[in-house]
């Protein structure tokens, strides 16, 4: 699980101006049987540069110490934790950085001793356990049509190390995060940190706000945009010198492919490093069904079929993929919060009974509601802490007032006034929350990057920027 910060390391990487040991993998590596470290043959075809990004979960060599500091346990699986690809455009003014989540469902691409065996399915983070990087590389291939150019692959216990060379990664939350299997536990507001605790932040899966790799996979990207700032505003990627510094620092904990040069990875590490922010480009793929049940497999990610589709469609096109309705279509009435999931008391027959067929978990109070109305819209009140949630049922009472009120628990209360209500539907969509296509300064922590002197590494820095 830790390998997710392994990925953020190489992706990092990229976005400091280092394809840092990129290696050329294709289907036809993959078919002549090349295992373990991705070695192998392969050009670019197409427009644009495609380079696949993978983190191994992987806890060999890790002493009980290690293990204790990193907040680490259980067994790794020898597979993909985190699988990031990231398009740099022919012109190299524009990268797309798009995460595949690991346990997404797909069809493996077949090898020199499978070829004649029937296609065989499973989580994508498997490729890499039956056939390492090479069936890794063509199964995203398979899977996407695209080609990857480069393939970049490392264990995870460099990532704390990285950071720390780098001066620390920021890491921002508007509420505070928990996680008790990665060990997280930050309040509310941007933070200096120093490797351990952007560790913690990037691997987190099971914190008490939406859990799931989705928003971890948010704020993995995150992490990396706000990187990125930082250095570019540190001047660490201000031409071939400084950018070569940075590839150095970051060669330490990737592994390479010796056909690459290091002059290689300045110049297109360099023009990384110039793209404006609305430039640059984040998302994660569009999901259908996100707990598809299958036999021998378990829990799996089902991908939005035309929605994929569109995404892969630009990328192979050199198009970017904000904006495109086709990858991300625009709602009607989108809602921040699955209505399935939010409890709510109306004190109207009428509404609670529209408001249930709007898919929300809703408790009729009817019986007990005054005679008399009050006057005015409905009065919407909340406990603090359900601000989202306050905030889809608003989207489905339009006109309606908001109010914190500290005596309420989880429950959303709906006070019926004197006017007449009108009830919309809602439309939710988890993609939208947790992976739509984002510029990086859309994406960035609220704040402008804080020079790495400016807080210690591990600070919170406050609204001023100082601790």
């Amino acid at each position: 699980m830790r390998r997710t910060a392994v990925a953020l390391t190489l992706l990092t990487a990229l976005s400091c101006g280092s394809f840092v040991g990129s290696q050329a993998v294709s289907v036809a590596s993959a078919s002549a049987g090349v295992g373990g470290g991705g070695v192998g043959g392969g050009g670019g075809g197409g427009r644009g540069t495609n380079i696949l990004v993978v983190g191994i979960d992987s806890r060999a060599g890790l002493s009980a110490a290690e293990k204790r500091r990193l907040h680490v346990g259980g067994k790794g699986c020898n597979c993909t934790d985190v699988m990031m690809l990231v398009h740099l455009s022919q012109n190299r003014r524009r990268a797309s950085i798009v995460s595949i989540p690991r346990d997404s469902y797909v069809e493996y691409a077949a090898t020199s001793a499978t070829a004649a065996a029937p296609a065989r399915s499973g989580k994508i983070n498997g490729a890499f356990a039956l056939g390492g990087g090479p069936l890794t590389v063509a199964t995203v291939e398979k899977a996407t049509g695209l080609h990857v150019d480069h393939y970049l692959e490392t264990g995870f216990t460099g990532f704390e190390q990285t950071v720390d060379n780098l001066g620390g990664a920021t890491v921002c939350t508007d509420k505070p995060l928990k996680d008790e299997n990665s060990g997280l536990d930050i309040g509310a507001g941007r933070h200096l940190a120093d490797g351990n605790r952007a560790l913690r932040y990037v691997r987190a899966r099971h914190v008490n706000l939406r859990p799931g790799d989705l928003g971890r996979v948010r704020r993995q990207q995150r992490v990396v945009n706000d990187l990125l700032a930082r250095l570019t505003a540190e001047g660490a990627l201000a031409g071939p010198i400084s950018t070569a510094r940075t590839v150095r620092t970051l060669l330490k904990t990737v592994r390479t492919d010796a056909r690459t040069g290091l002059d290689d990875l300045v110049r297109i590490g360099w023009a990384l490093g110039r793209l404006r922010a609305d430039r640059t480009e984040f998302a994660t793929v569009p999901i259908r069904l996100f707990d598809h049940r299958v036999p021998g497999v378990g829990s799996t990610l089902v991908w939005d079929e035309a929605r994929s589709a569109a995404l892969w469609a630009a990328l192979g096109a050199d198009r970017p993929i904000t904006g495109d309705t086709r990858i991300q279509p625009v709602a009607q009435n989108p809602a921040r919060t699955d209505p399935a999931r939010i409890a709510v008391r109306v004190d109207d027959a009428e509404v609670a009974a529209a408001l249930r067929g709007s898919g929300f978990v809703v408790t009729d109070t009817s019986a007990t509601a005054p005679p008399e109305r009050p006057a005015g819209p409905p009065l919407i009140r909340y406990a603090t802490g359900q601000e989202d949630n306050a905030a889809t049922v608003a989207a489905a009472l339009p006109g309606a007032r908001l109010q914190t009120d500290p005596e309420l628990d989880a429950v959303v209360e709906v006070t019926v006034g004197a006017r007449p209500v009108q009830v919309k539907s809602v439309t939710f969509d988890r993609n939208v929350a947790d992976g739509a296509p984002v510029t990086a300064d859309r994406l960035r922590c609220a704040e402008a990057p804080t020079a790495a002197g400016a807080a210690r590494p591990g600070s919170a820095v406050g609204p001023s920027g100082r601790r």
